[in-house]
Protein backbone atom coordinates (compact mmCIF):
# COMPACT_ATOMS: atom_id res chain seq x y z
CA UNK A 1 0.00 0.00 0.00
CA UNK A 2 1.25 3.70 -1.01
CA UNK A 3 0.72 5.97 2.03
CA UNK A 4 0.95 9.24 -0.49
CA UNK A 5 -2.35 7.77 -1.74
CA UNK A 6 -3.84 8.33 1.77
CA UNK A 7 -2.85 11.66 3.12
CA UNK A 8 -5.76 12.22 4.95
CA UNK A 9 -5.21 9.07 6.77
CA UNK A 10 -1.49 10.54 7.35
CA UNK A 11 -3.02 13.73 8.79
CA UNK A 12 -5.44 12.22 10.90
CA UNK A 13 -2.95 9.85 12.22
CA UNK A 14 -1.21 12.91 12.85
CA UNK A 15 -4.19 14.63 15.23
CA UNK A 16 -4.68 11.62 17.17
CA UNK A 17 -1.02 11.33 18.58
CA UNK A 18 -1.13 14.86 19.51
CA UNK A 19 -4.32 14.47 21.11
CA UNK A 20 -2.88 11.47 22.80
CA UNK A 21 0.30 12.74 24.11
CA UNK A 22 -1.62 15.85 25.05
CA UNK A 23 -3.66 13.72 27.28
CA UNK A 24 -0.52 12.28 28.77
CA UNK A 25 0.66 15.90 29.28
CA UNK A 26 -2.54 16.95 31.16
CA UNK A 27 -3.05 13.67 33.62
CA UNK A 28 0.96 14.40 34.18
CA UNK A 29 0.85 18.14 34.96
CA UNK A 30 -2.81 18.08 36.88
CA UNK A 31 -3.17 14.64 38.03
CA UNK A 32 0.22 13.11 38.79
CA UNK A 33 3.34 13.87 40.21
CA UNK A 34 5.19 16.72 38.83
CA UNK A 35 8.54 16.29 40.60
CA UNK A 36 10.35 14.83 37.70
CA UNK A 37 12.72 12.48 38.48
CA UNK A 38 16.31 12.96 37.86
CA UNK A 39 17.56 9.76 35.50
CA UNK A 40 19.92 11.48 33.29
CA UNK A 41 22.96 9.16 33.05
CA UNK A 42 26.19 10.13 32.72
CA UNK A 43 29.85 8.44 33.35
CA UNK A 44 30.31 4.60 31.53
CA UNK A 45 27.06 5.09 30.12
CA UNK A 46 27.42 7.55 27.55
CA UNK A 47 24.51 6.81 25.09
CA UNK A 48 22.12 8.35 26.80
CA UNK A 49 21.20 12.01 25.69
CA UNK A 50 18.67 14.49 27.91
CA UNK A 51 18.18 18.53 27.94
CA UNK A 52 16.17 20.10 30.44
CA UNK A 53 12.83 20.59 27.83
CA UNK A 54 9.66 18.69 27.94
CA UNK A 55 9.87 15.63 25.94
CA UNK A 56 5.72 16.05 25.29
CA UNK A 57 6.24 19.85 24.02
CA UNK A 58 9.19 18.30 21.70
CA UNK A 59 6.68 15.77 20.41
CA UNK A 60 3.89 17.94 20.01
CA UNK A 61 5.84 20.40 17.96
CA UNK A 62 7.35 17.03 16.01
CA UNK A 63 4.22 15.44 14.88
CA UNK A 64 2.31 18.97 14.64
CA UNK A 65 4.89 19.84 11.80
CA UNK A 66 5.78 15.84 10.28
CA UNK A 67 4.38 13.93 7.64
CA UNK A 68 5.42 11.26 9.52
CA UNK A 69 3.26 9.26 11.70
CA UNK A 70 3.73 5.94 14.25
CA UNK A 71 4.11 2.63 12.21
CA UNK A 72 0.94 0.93 15.30
CA UNK A 73 -2.23 1.83 14.56
CA UNK A 74 -4.67 3.55 16.68
CA UNK A 75 -6.16 1.05 18.10
CA UNK A 76 -2.71 -0.96 18.91
CA UNK A 77 -1.49 2.13 20.66
CA UNK A 78 -4.69 2.77 22.49
CA UNK A 79 -3.77 -0.15 24.49
CA UNK A 80 -0.04 0.65 25.65
CA UNK A 81 -0.97 4.23 26.08
CA UNK A 82 -3.91 2.81 28.64
CA UNK A 83 -1.30 1.14 30.72
CA UNK A 84 1.21 3.94 30.61
CA UNK A 85 -1.87 5.80 32.09
CA UNK A 86 -2.10 3.84 35.29
CA UNK A 87 2.03 3.09 36.27
CA UNK A 88 3.72 6.21 34.72
CA UNK A 89 5.92 7.25 35.83
CA UNK A 90 7.45 4.08 35.59
CA UNK A 91 10.57 2.39 33.98
CA UNK A 92 9.71 1.49 30.52
CA UNK A 93 12.07 -0.61 27.79
CA UNK A 94 11.53 -0.12 24.04
CA UNK A 95 13.19 -2.85 21.94
CA UNK A 96 13.32 -0.35 18.68
CA UNK A 97 13.71 3.09 18.06
CA UNK A 98 11.64 4.77 15.07
CA UNK A 99 9.21 7.30 14.08
CA UNK A 100 7.30 6.27 17.29
CA UNK A 101 9.99 7.13 19.97
CA UNK A 102 8.66 10.63 20.57
CA UNK A 103 5.52 9.59 21.25
CA UNK A 104 6.55 6.16 23.88
CA UNK A 105 8.43 8.88 25.86
CA UNK A 106 5.96 11.84 25.84
CA UNK A 107 3.86 8.94 27.38
CA UNK A 108 5.86 8.27 30.29
CA UNK A 109 6.66 11.93 31.44
CA UNK A 110 8.41 11.75 34.66
CA UNK A 111 9.75 8.58 33.86
CA UNK A 112 12.67 6.26 32.25
CA UNK A 113 11.93 5.35 28.76
CA UNK A 114 14.90 3.64 27.21
CA UNK A 115 14.92 2.80 23.60
CA UNK A 116 17.50 -0.54 22.22
CA UNK A 117 18.28 -0.09 18.37
CA UNK A 118 20.38 -2.84 16.63
CA UNK A 119 21.32 -0.12 14.18
CA UNK A 120 24.23 2.53 15.37
CA UNK A 121 24.04 4.92 12.03
CA UNK A 122 19.88 5.35 12.99
CA UNK A 123 20.78 5.80 17.02
CA UNK A 124 22.89 9.13 15.41
CA UNK A 125 20.28 10.23 13.32
CA UNK A 126 17.74 9.74 15.45
CA UNK A 127 19.22 11.91 18.22
CA UNK A 128 20.71 14.63 16.06
CA UNK A 129 16.77 15.01 15.90
CA UNK A 130 15.36 13.94 18.74
CA UNK A 131 18.28 14.78 21.86
CA UNK A 132 15.57 14.12 24.61
CA UNK A 133 15.78 10.53 23.57
CA UNK A 134 17.25 7.58 25.26
CA UNK A 135 18.65 5.09 23.90
CA UNK A 136 21.61 2.88 23.07
CA UNK A 137 22.95 0.56 20.65
CA UNK A 138 22.49 -3.51 21.16
CA UNK A 139 24.50 -6.63 19.17
CA UNK A 140 22.47 -9.40 18.46
CA UNK A 141 24.04 -12.60 18.12
CA UNK A 142 21.36 -14.64 16.22
CA UNK A 143 19.93 -14.70 12.18
CA UNK A 144 16.13 -15.08 11.98
CA UNK A 145 17.22 -18.63 9.97
CA UNK A 146 18.26 -19.91 13.56
CA UNK A 147 14.55 -19.47 15.02
CA UNK A 148 13.61 -23.35 15.05
CA UNK A 149 16.92 -24.28 15.96
CA UNK A 150 17.92 -21.94 18.61
CA UNK A 151 14.15 -23.01 20.07
CA UNK A 152 14.93 -26.75 19.88
CA UNK A 153 18.41 -26.32 21.51
CA UNK A 154 17.80 -23.79 23.94
CA UNK A 155 15.76 -26.84 26.25
CA UNK A 156 18.99 -29.10 26.58
CA UNK A 157 21.10 -25.41 27.58
CA UNK A 158 21.18 -25.81 31.62
CA UNK A 159 22.07 -21.89 31.05
CA UNK A 160 18.98 -20.77 29.48
CA UNK A 161 17.05 -21.82 32.73
CA UNK A 162 14.66 -24.29 31.79
CA UNK A 163 15.92 -27.73 33.46
CA UNK A 164 14.99 -26.59 37.20
CA UNK A 165 18.09 -26.17 38.17
CA UNK A 166 19.78 -22.81 37.00
CA UNK A 167 17.68 -19.98 37.56
CA UNK A 168 17.36 -17.96 34.10
CA UNK A 169 19.39 -15.05 33.61
CA UNK A 170 20.64 -12.38 30.94
CA UNK A 171 23.51 -10.70 32.30
CA UNK A 172 26.75 -12.14 30.74
CA UNK A 173 25.19 -15.37 30.16
CA UNK A 174 27.37 -16.26 27.03
CA UNK A 175 26.21 -19.88 26.98
CA UNK A 176 22.52 -19.15 26.11
CA UNK A 177 22.18 -17.85 22.67
CA UNK A 178 18.71 -16.38 23.43
CA UNK A 179 20.28 -13.99 26.23
CA UNK A 180 20.92 -10.36 25.48
CA UNK A 181 24.05 -10.87 26.96
CA UNK A 182 25.67 -7.53 25.81
CA UNK A 183 23.09 -4.77 27.31
CA UNK A 184 24.47 -1.70 28.86
CA UNK A 185 24.69 -2.06 33.14
CA UNK A 186 21.13 -0.10 33.36
CA UNK A 187 19.06 -2.21 31.28
CA UNK A 188 20.18 -5.25 33.98
CA UNK A 189 20.28 -2.88 36.77
CA UNK A 190 16.31 -1.54 36.53
CA UNK A 191 13.65 -3.44 36.84
CA UNK A 192 11.11 -2.81 33.85
CA UNK A 193 7.83 -2.35 35.06
CA UNK A 194 6.93 -2.22 30.84
CA UNK A 195 8.47 -3.94 28.10
CA UNK A 196 7.81 -2.95 24.33
CA UNK A 197 9.01 -5.22 21.63
CA UNK A 198 8.98 -3.51 18.08
CA UNK A 199 12.32 -4.69 16.80
CA UNK A 200 14.68 -5.68 15.72
CA UNK A 201 14.20 -6.56 12.06
CA UNK A 202 12.35 -9.83 11.73
CA UNK A 203 11.24 -9.71 7.94
CA UNK A 204 14.31 -11.52 5.96
CA UNK A 205 16.16 -14.71 7.05
CA UNK A 206 19.62 -12.26 7.97
CA UNK A 207 18.13 -10.35 9.70
CA UNK A 208 18.75 -10.79 14.01
CA UNK A 209 15.02 -11.10 14.57
CA UNK A 210 13.22 -10.67 17.64
CA UNK A 211 14.06 -14.25 19.52
CA UNK A 212 16.39 -12.80 21.57
CA UNK A 213 14.16 -9.58 22.36
CA UNK A 214 11.36 -11.77 23.36
CA UNK A 215 13.23 -13.96 26.08
CA UNK A 216 15.22 -11.81 27.51
CA UNK A 217 12.19 -9.62 28.10
CA UNK A 218 10.74 -12.67 29.21
CA UNK A 219 13.73 -13.73 31.84
CA UNK A 220 13.73 -9.99 32.86
CA UNK A 221 9.64 -10.16 33.78
CA UNK A 222 10.42 -13.36 35.98
CA UNK A 223 13.32 -11.95 37.75
CA UNK A 224 11.26 -9.21 39.05
CA UNK A 225 12.03 -8.44 42.58
CA UNK A 226 9.37 -5.65 42.94
CA UNK A 227 5.99 -6.00 43.76
CA UNK A 228 2.98 -6.22 40.67
CA UNK A 229 3.26 -7.53 37.01
CA UNK A 230 5.37 -6.52 34.03
CA UNK A 231 3.76 -5.36 31.10
CA UNK A 232 5.01 -7.12 27.92
CA UNK A 233 3.78 -5.95 24.48
CA UNK A 234 4.96 -7.68 21.22
CA UNK A 235 4.09 -6.14 18.05
CA UNK A 236 4.14 -7.85 14.65
CA UNK A 237 2.62 -11.64 15.50
CA UNK A 238 1.33 -12.33 12.84
CA UNK A 239 4.27 -13.74 11.99
CA UNK A 240 5.49 -16.79 12.41
CA UNK A 241 8.37 -16.75 14.64
CA UNK A 242 7.25 -13.39 17.43
CA UNK A 243 4.35 -16.24 17.81
CA UNK A 244 5.80 -19.06 18.27
CA UNK A 245 8.35 -17.69 20.55
CA UNK A 246 5.72 -15.71 22.93
CA UNK A 247 3.80 -19.00 22.73
CA UNK A 248 6.97 -20.53 24.19
CA UNK A 249 8.31 -18.00 26.86
CA UNK A 250 5.85 -14.88 27.30
CA UNK A 251 2.73 -17.22 27.90
CA UNK A 252 -0.65 -17.52 27.09
CA UNK A 253 -2.23 -17.64 30.13
CA UNK A 254 -0.32 -14.71 30.62
CA UNK A 255 -2.07 -12.79 27.78
CA UNK A 256 -4.26 -10.16 28.78
CA UNK A 257 -5.29 -8.60 25.94
CA UNK A 258 -4.49 -7.60 22.07
CA UNK A 259 -5.44 -6.12 18.93
CA UNK A 260 -4.25 -6.12 15.51
CA UNK A 261 -1.06 -7.05 15.37
CA UNK A 262 0.02 -6.66 18.97
CA UNK A 263 -0.07 -8.56 22.00
CA UNK A 264 0.02 -7.52 25.59
CA UNK A 265 0.71 -9.79 28.14
CA UNK A 266 0.91 -9.36 32.40
CA UNK A 267 3.94 -11.67 33.74
CA UNK A 268 4.23 -11.96 37.18
CA UNK A 269 7.54 -13.00 38.75
CA UNK A 270 8.28 -16.23 38.92
CA UNK A 271 8.43 -18.59 41.96
CA UNK A 272 11.39 -20.81 41.45
CA UNK A 273 13.53 -22.33 38.84
CA UNK A 274 13.07 -23.86 35.78
CA UNK A 275 10.13 -23.47 32.87
CA UNK A 276 8.43 -20.34 31.25
CA UNK A 277 5.39 -21.48 30.67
Amino acid sequence: MNPRLFPDRKISAAYIVLALIGTALFIFTFIGNTTTTNLVCTGTFNNFHSTQSPIQLRAILHYATSKTVPQQSLAEITISFNVLKTISPCNFLVFGLGHDSLMWAAFNPGGLTLFLEEDPKWVHTVLKTAPDLKAAHVSYRTQLSEADELMRRYKSEPECGVTGVTKAYVRGNTRCKLALNGLPDVVYDKEWDMIMIDAPRGYFKEAPGRMSAIYTAAVMARNRKGSGVTHVFLHDVDRRVEKSYAEEFLCRKYLKDGTGRLWHFEIPPANGTGGFC
